[in-house]
């Protein structure tokens, strides 16, 4: 036993055996049930933030989101860019049994098995053979990883990709234990089951309740862990969320009902934190079916007829910025081409929308268009939608129809292509980079390319990007990739986020970052 796992474990023995004192309990609001805290099968927020305090990557990130290491305390880059070698901290899981390479490699196969079914594999494509085995066109022992000894994580790329290292604090790469794993099978993430690398560890899930973490003693950085407990409460009722708040039940909260915004900043601006966010929102059409498949022109109506504008200043209040890219603007090395249509007047583009719906045969004169607009359930979004369809009908004359689900049941209706017309997509991206948006479009992607978009000419630039070492090269493929996208419009960008939460005073170490990630361990409560 190395000597840092040795004092793990005897501060183990310790904290297990001290007797019970006033514990520092930090209750978070989530947002929506998590989907499944299997970090290789979610997909979502509101798991990510859990696995965030359970698990550790690689990489991992501090309190202000920089990337920092994370299991990994170094690592080192051949000159070819094509080989990574890891060096993994000395450190236990949550059960006492150590953390080896061994498990890092079988839980990346696991990410990629097709079996698995994982909507991320795609994080790992870079890696030699991933994307392969993934397809299932070869066995998962020729994908290009390695474990030379417990200590040494070695990987293999097909090409050099310049984000690598930076994906590999997102949740999909974290990894599982092994072991565990063998002996519980895919009941390895229940309470009572799950191990973890991460700060806390798993105590108590409860369906549409709480999910409940505890400070792990084994973690190797357990002495600057403020917290003793975390409490991860399902809330999709913004309102409710925020009553929850104002009553001392919540620390924080996930979200903020917009309308409540103007009032918040008037009477709590200490509490109301609002700041920039790396994500995007918009709508995606079902290119499975028509009349979307076929159309693109009717496709442009319907965006042209959105008025950003009054979306944001309206509806949202929190300083979001009307989109016409996908990708938002302040990424690193980037910025987005935007359609002509972006710089005409509102009046401009409500003409050109109309044109183009009586063209398609629709409209005044024509059949009636009428469209389900698809998201989950949610106040804000119920709001935004109630907007685009109200000025769908009175510019175009379309009846939009709302169909609303539940989190989980929505994400595996949008991921199988089952929804009718159009749906909500929300990214947020999982590292700085414009490759974490337009990655999403790729046409074999499956599930996660919801929109059913196909180019092959998208598909060619991003592939190529995504190996280019030279900068200004690699900038300039991603851009005219964004303007193919753009131009085929398989989606409707609508705004750039900001975030909105609410904390407490009590809350300290909070600090407001463009990814929005605060995990627990590095937060405390006074």
């Amino acid at each position: 036993m190395g000597i840092r796992a040795w004092v793990a474990a005897f501060l183990t023995v310790l904290l297990l055996a001290a007797p019970a004192t006033a514990q520092k309990v930090l209750h978070r609001g989530n947002g929506s049930e998590p989907e499944t805290l299997d970090p290789h099968k979610s997909t979502g927020e509101p798991e990510g933030w859990i696995q965030y305090d359970l698990f550790e990557g690689l990489m991992t990130v501090d309190g202000a989101g920089n990337l920092i290491p994370g299991a990994a305390e170094s690592y080192t880059v051949s000159p070819d860019g094509l080989t990574y070698t890891f060096k993994l901290r000395d450190t236990v899981w949550s059960d006492g049994t150590p953390v080896t390479a061994e498990d890092f490699a079988f839980s990346w196969r696991r990410l990629l098995d097709p079996k698995t079914g994982s909507r991320y594999a795609f994080f790992l494509w870079p890696v030699k053979n991933a994307e392969k085995a993934n397809k299932g066109e070869v066995p998962l022992s020729e994908v290009g990883v390695a474990a030379p000894d417990p200590r040494t994580f070695v990987v293999t790329l097909e090409a050099p990709t310049s984000y690598f290292a930076s994906a590999l604090q997102h949740n999909a790469t974290y990894a599982i234990s092994k072991k565990s794993y063998e002996k519980h099978g895919e009941d390895f993430i229940k309470p009572g089951n799950l191990v973890s690398n991460g700060a806390f560890m798993l105590v108590e899930a409860v369906p549409q309740g709480y999910v409940r973490v505890r400070k792990n003693p084994r973690y190797w950085d357990a002495a600057n862990v403020r917290l003793d407990e975390v409490v991860f409460h399902a809330t999709e009722n913004r309102d409710t969320e925020l009553k929850r708040f104002r009553a001392g039940e919540l620390h924080l909260t996930y979200d903020v009902p917009d309308p409540q915004i103007p009032w918040l900043k008037q009477n709590m601006p200490a509490e109301l934190r609002i700041a920039p966010f790396f994500s995007t929102y918009y709508y995606a059409f079902n290119l499975t079916r028509e009349p979307w498949k076929s159309n693109p022109d009717l496709r442009k109506a319907l965006a042209l007829a959105i008025d950003r504008t009054i979306i944001t200043e309206k509806i949202t209040l929190s300083g979001e910025v009307p989109a016409y890219q996908l990708v938002p603007d302040g990424t690193a090395n980037y910025a987005s081409p935007k359609p002509e249509w972006a710089s005409w007047t509102q009046s401009q583009r409500d003409t050109e929308a109309r044109r183009l719906v009586e063209a398609a045969g629709y409209g005044k004169g024509g059949k009636p268009l009428e469209v389900e607009l698809f998201y989950n359930t949610s106040e804000n979004h119920k709001k935004v939608a109630v907007a685009v369809a109200s000025m769908w009908q009175q510019k175009l004359g379309v009846r939009t129809v709302m169909n609303n689900q539940e989190w989980k049941v929505f994400l595996q209706t949008r991921s199988r292509k089952q929804y009718r017309d159009i749906a909500l997509g929300r990214w947020v991206g999982d590292y700085n980079d414009a490759y974490t948006f337009l990655g999403l479009f790729l046409s074999d992607l499956g599930p996660s390319n919801y929109s059913g978009y196909a180019s092959p000419e998208y598909d060619r630039l991003v592939r190529a990007a995504s190996s280019e070492v030279d900068a200004e090269k690699r900038r300039d493929l991603l851009q005219r990739a964004e303007a193919v996208l753009l131009a085929d419009l398989p989606i409707i960008p609508v705004y750039i986020y900001t975030t909105q939460n609410m904390v407490s005073p009590r809350v300290k170490g909070w600090v407001p970052n463009i990814r929005n990630l605060h995990p627990s361990r590095f937060l405390d409560l006074n």
